[in-house]
């Protein structure tokens, strides 16, 4: 069980790694609990930690939600949420949900290869 947690602690910090804009990083499991999160040094969370377990149980309970429409939509992809104050961005493991948030002045194609590289780092999730 231990590995698992190192695993995942190199994923997100992997995440975070990515692009100097990035934020915060975190992989949630199906119940909405955060199972490893990490803020970029230098940053500063825009939410205290109870409005992030919050946050995040709401993630799960959209992913609920989203799944009725799998049928005739398709899967969700990924969720690009534009705030004034941050980029949040959701996508999902077959076992996981992974949250990440972002500078909100980055271009929209590097928010997507971002995406991209991420959907690769979480492929096994």
């Amino acid at each position: 069980m231990g590995a698992t947690k190192i695993d995942l602690l190199k994923i997100v910090e992997s995440m975070i790694n990515l692009d100097p804009k990035m934020r915060f990083a975190a992989i949630i499991d199906i119940n909405g609990n955060i199972r490893e999160a990490i803020m970029k040094s230098g940053k500063t969370s825009l939410k205290n930690q109870k409005e992030e377990e919050h946050f995040c149980k709401q993630v799960a309970q959209r992913r609920k939600m989203r799944r009725e429409f799998d049928r005739t939509l398709g899967k969700v992809r990924y969720v690009h949420v534009e705030r004034e104050k941050v980029t949040q961005m959701v996508t999902y493991a077959k076992r996981n949900i992974v949250y990440f948030t972002m500078e909100p002045e980055m271009s929209i194609d590097t928010k997507i290869r971002i995406i991209t590289k991420i959907k690769k780092i979480i492929s096994n999730l």
